[in-house]
């Protein structure tokens, strides 16, 4: 009987093993994607809903912060130094997504730059297979920027005529992007960049009026817990905005000051007041926090055109991923593109100058490091570039440990037929838990790996 138990026991510790080994190891795809396209991809009719904002226990969030917040002044209005944008009006098409992306781009470059961005091209020219109907995202977006796409000027593609036009070049070169998530970093963003991206849930009817919303003092605040269907701007905050100017009754003062994409009949000329009480306002916000002239470097190499569509791990909060890439001529190898999928990721980064196959990978040695605060897309710069000849393979490689997350490596992939031009045959990317072990990602998981280079001609 005691052999009989032993046999048992034995055997089981051994199925506990493979299976630990199994869920160690092995990338959990189907679960990150499933929990990625639920979040990225929640749409509506016009405006378009963007990523739902978990609001719990945001009333303690935001006494948490009250120590920091006592550095800002009680109000705060771009408007007053010559840093927010232009109100537009996005018409009958579901673009709030794509004017508020532009505007809080062209609300970074101000008061120096004056320019005014195509939400035609965002919209049209994005990768995805949506139309202006469709909506979108702010993942949709970052794509866009962060391969290149655009931004291109207005004037070159005026909006509302249902047609862009091919071949046009970015004007400007995005290369970080913030996704802010409490009230503090926001109110950082505003003051630095004039503007930043975020979404609410409008209860409106055809002609915009709401019962949530006090025309006489241009205020909103929606009480309940709804997926976020429409994209505005914040460009500023008022501490002692009266409760009493609400038409839903709020417990305490204050509202961020925000601008809509509905024309300037709406609102103050198109300005209105949200509550900080209302549970989407500030879930989330985008910063364009590093525009560049388009001649910062001379190419990008890139396979993720678009974006960050899922995520993959290993059920752990770090995992190394990487790309191959074919240099094009004699340059220099100068930074490195990669996406923070959460808050306060460490990463460090390794080049492979000569890539013969994965066990050149797996000499992985990091010649930069460093943490970042907010999850986003960021680009670092090589503190020695790195020389590239013609047609020498090279591989750029990631290490992250994002705290929190489980799948922290951002990826590009069929998830829909809005994503279904996803094309895996221009990329060479992997993955691994510890670095030793390499999967190739296009064949075995069916993605790309977000992660890009970015290099200068020599000479």
């Amino acid at each position: 009987m005691i052999r009989k138990l032993e046999g048992i026991l034995r055997l089981a510790i051994l199925c506990m093993s493979v299976y630990l080994v199994y869920t160690l190891y092995q990338p959990q795809a189907d679960r990150l994607i499933r929990e990625v396209k639920e979040q990225v991809f929640t749409t509506t009719e016009t405006p378009e809903a963007l990523l739902t904002a978990e609001k719990e226990g945001q009333q303690e969030k935001q006494e948490a912060e009250t120590e920091e917040a006592a550095d800002f002044p009680e109000r705060y209005d771009s408007r007053d130094y010559g840093k927010a944008p232009d109100v537009r009006n996005q018409g009958s098409l579901g673009t709030c997504w794509a004017v508020a992306s532009v505007s809080a781009l062209e609300a970074s470059l101000l008061p120096e730059e004056h320019l005014r961005f195509s939400a035609d091209h965002l919209s049209l020219q994005n990768g995805y297979a949506k139309s202006q109907d469709d909506g979108g995202a702010y993942t949709m977006t970052m794509a866009y920027l962060t391969s290149w796409k655009g931004p291109v000027l207005a004037e070159d593609d005026p909006y509302g005529d249902g047609y862009s036009p091919e071949g046009l070049s970015p004007v400007k070169h995005v290369q970080e992007i913030r996704i802010l998530k409490d009230s503090t970093s926001i109110k950082e963003a505003v003051q630095a960049y004039g503007a930043v991206q975020t979404s609410l849930y409008m209860d409106v009817q055809k002609d915009y009026s709401s019962v949530y919303y006090n025309e006489r003092t241009a205020s909103y605040c929606y009480p309940k817990k709804e997926a976020p269907n429409h994209d505005i701007l914040i460009i500023g905050w008022d501490d002692t905005y009266p409760a009493s100017g609400f038409t839903y009754h709020v417990k305490g003062n204050g509202a961020y000051i925000c601008q809509n994409s509905w024309g300037t009949s709406y609102g103050e000329n198109g300005i209105f007041y949200v509550s900080y009480e209302d549970p989407n306002i500030a879930g989330y916000a985008l910063a364009y926090s590093r525009v560049e002239a388009p001649d910062n470097y001379s190419s990008i190499y890139q396979s993720d055109l678009l974006g960050w569509v899922g995520q993959l791990g290993y059920g752990a909060d770090s995992c190394y991923f990487a790309n191959v890439y074919t240099s094009r001529g004699a340059e220099a190898l100068k930074a490195v593109g990669f996406y923070s999928v959460g808050e306060n990721t460490e990463y460090e980064l390794a080049v492979v100058e000569d890539f013969k196959d994965t066990l050149s990978l797996a000499a992985f040695s990091p010649v930069q490091t460093g943490k970042l605060k907010h999850a986003g897309f960021y680009t670092v710069e090589l503190d020695q570039p790195v020389a590239l000849m013609e047609g020498q393979r090279f591989a750029v490689v990631v290490k992250v440990r994002t705290p929190g997350e489980n799948y922290p490596a951002a990826t590009e992939y069929k998830a829909d037929e809005y994503t279904e031009t996803v094309d895996l045959s221009d990329g060479e990317g992997y993955i691994s838990m510890k670095g030793y072990q390499w999967s190739r990602t296009e064949t075995e998981y069916n993605c790309n790996v977000c992660l890009k280079a970015y290099t200068d001609t020599e000479g």
